[in-house]
């Protein structure tokens, strides 16, 4: 099966997965590596919203997904009560939004490590900030299962917001899709990992999540468990960014 990115946004985190080939090098720069993941699902223009949940110790929260070029909604059901956050993809960053009362309004610095609806997601996770620190490290090309993957390290620049202060990032060789995401502490225990363990064809050309596990660790244990799941788009689904 052919594997495509997800803007987790995680994406984080939650994310949209997109074909973005990395062209033949001798030599690959892990700059170019990381634009190429990041940058694919920019690529992704799917109008029709993503439909799903975030299920954590046996409670599902329901999630809708709109995407459109560089513009991304993650909504989420929290208290009866949709929240609606915006994604808005430029060339130097992410930059997240909050919709409330109709107003966009920029999300809180110290609020980025907070919990989704109690889930293992973080707004940190689901901004993928970690995506745009300068000076990755290209570290090894490694096999994850029978995919080959170039190894990426990046490091937290100092003063930026958040819980990581290392993250490694597996990019698959061929597709230019990350496949798998970890992020430590200063310590450099692992903190959480991102795994896609599935994928779904939505249109001709466009592919996206369909599966992802999200682990929470400490002491090097795995602590909790979240699972976000989508489903096809169905016809009548709601159109375009809200």
């Amino acid at each position: 099966m052919k594997l495509f990115q997800t803007l987790f946004v995680a994406a984080l985190l939650i994310s949209p997965l997109a074909v973005s080939p990395l062209a033949n090098a001798q030599a690959p720069d892990a700059n170019r590596i990381l634009e190429g993941a990041r940058l694919s699902a920019a690529l992704t223009k799917l109008d029709e919203g993503l439909q799903g949940n975030l299920s954590h110790n046996g409670r599902k929260t329901p999630i809708t997904i709109f995407l459109k070029g560089k513009n991304i909604q993650f909504q989420f059901l929290e208290n009866k009560k949709w929240r609606i956050f915006h994604l808005r993809l430029n060339d130097e960053k992410y930059d997240l939004l909050e919709i409330v009362n109709g107003k966009t309004i920029d999300f809180p610095r110290n609020k980025l490590t907070e919990s989704i609806a109690g889930t293992d997601l973080t707004y940190e996770d689901l901004a993928l900030r970690f995506f745009y620190w300068p000076e990755p490290k290209l570290e090894k090309t490694e096999n994850i299962g029978a995919q080959q993957t170039y190894k990426l390290r990046l490091d937290k620049p100092a003063g930026a917001a958040g819980n990581y202060f290392a993250v490694y990032v597996w990019v698959h060789t061929k597709f230019g899709a990350f496949m798998k995401i970890h992020g430590h502490s200063k310590s450099g225990k692992l903190l959480k990992e991102f795994q896609v363990e599935d994928v779904m064809k939505v249109s001709d050309k466009v592919w996206t999540l369909r599966k992802m596990q999200v682990s929470s660790y400490k002491n090097g244990r795995r602590t909790s468990i979240t699972d976000m799941t989508l489903d096809k788009p169905s016809k009548g689904a709601l159109k375009g960014l809200r």
